[in-house]
């Protein structure tokens, strides 16, 4: 990565680095600066806008994806560092038009309010339901702390993720 000096404004601004995303199964072949965090792609390079910016931070889960099967913190990752790496949004869920089971329990237990959390709160779900097969209701919310709703009361959202997990047992 080179520097470059600017003597018009006297400050350091770094070169685009090219580098390959591998997201939802597609490669993507973009030209960035190394500072952009994996959350400023994918939203305004690749107009995926599931993931939201909700803190900033990492403190609050909204803008949760997966990458390689670990579900991480698009807002405070910086998209050079999930190069070469798949990476899994919730628009990649779906199937040929068919929703993720998932999502579907999302909608039929009523675990959806506003929508704004909805993403991340599935990828962290899908995320530990590929780890974990047979999840107490007491694993179900320690796995998903790290998200926040301001909406629900957690207690819809529990209740679709343990169906899922009870279909998976069937």
């Amino acid at each position: 990565m080179k520097c470059v000096y600017s003597k018009r404004k006297g400050s350091m601004t770094l070169e685009k680095k090219e580098i390959e995303l591998r997201v939802n199964g597609v490669p993507y072949q973009i030209r960035i600066a190394p500072h952009r965090t994996l959350l400023e792609v994918l939203r305004e390079e690749l107009f995926l806008t599931g993931a939201k910016e909700g803190c900033g931070m990492g403190d609050c889960g909204a803008c949760t994806v997966i990458v390689d099967g670990k579900p991480i913190l698009s807002c405070i990752t910086l998209a050079v560092e999930v190069a070469g790496k798949e990476v899994t949004t919730i628009e990649g869920l779906s199937r040929e038009g068919v929703l993720h089971p998932l999502q579907e329990a999302f909608m039929k237990h009523g675990a959806i309010q506003c929508g704004f959390c909805t993403p991340g709160m599935i990828l962290t779900s899908k995320a530990f339901l590929d780890e974990c097969d047979h999840p107490s209701e007491p694993e179900i919310r320690k796995a998903m702390a790290g998200n926040l709703c301001r909406c629900t009361g957690y207690v819809k959202i529990v209740k679709a993720i343990q169906r899922v997990a009870q279909n998976k047992e069937e």
